[in-house]
């Protein structure tokens, strides 16, 4: 029995034509670093597709990598959910096929440094009748609006981890 690992980096999420995190790249002192930049004011969703790979049974679990803009303080409300076809087998028209029932967890800002990395991990329970090798979307969005969510500053995922067994 092994875990599978996918990595959904910034650079490879998509898109609707609105309430959507705005990619952004700063230089550090020795690399640059990039993320999604989520408002504090509302929700803000990004998309990925992805194949997955060895899917054998159990729950998902996606940790998010984020960091505050400039706060050193505050709970931010992420949301996760996935969409799953299997080819030749599913008759669901994909445009307008609709994600699994969302996931949600709240992170606290550690403190002291506003751009230290935080680690929120959601695990992923509504599983849309995922099986190996489905085509999978997955969304993650941020949300700035709800009463949970009080980091009054943007929150950059720098990068989003799909753990699952492969049996």
């Amino acid at each position: 029995m092994a875990n599978v690992r996918l990595d959904l980096d910034p650079e490879q999420a998509t898109f609707l034509g609105s309430a959507f995190p705005q990619y952004d790249k700063f230089n550090g002192t020795a690399f640059p670093v990039s993320g999604l930049r989520y408002d504090a004011a509302g929700t803000e969703t990004a998309y990925w597709k992805l194949d997955s790979f060895g899917y054998g049974s159990g729950n998902i679990t996606c940790d998010l990598l984020w960091q505050a803009e400039n706060a050193t303080s505050g709970v931010v409300r992420w949301e996760v959910a996935i969409a799953a076809i299997t080819a030749d087998t599913d008759s669901q028209d994909v445009t307008t096929k609709a994600f699994a029932t969302v996931q949600t967890v709240d992170d606290t800002h550690l403190g002291t440094t506003g751009k230290r990395v935080m680690l929120a991990t959601v695990t992923i329970s509504n599983l849309d009748s995922i099986a190996a090798s489905d085509l999978v979307w997955v969304k993650i969005a941020r949300l700035g609006g709800h009463a949970n969510d009080t980091m009054a500053n943007d929150a950059w995922l720098i990068q989003a981890r799909l753990t699952y067994s492969d049996t």
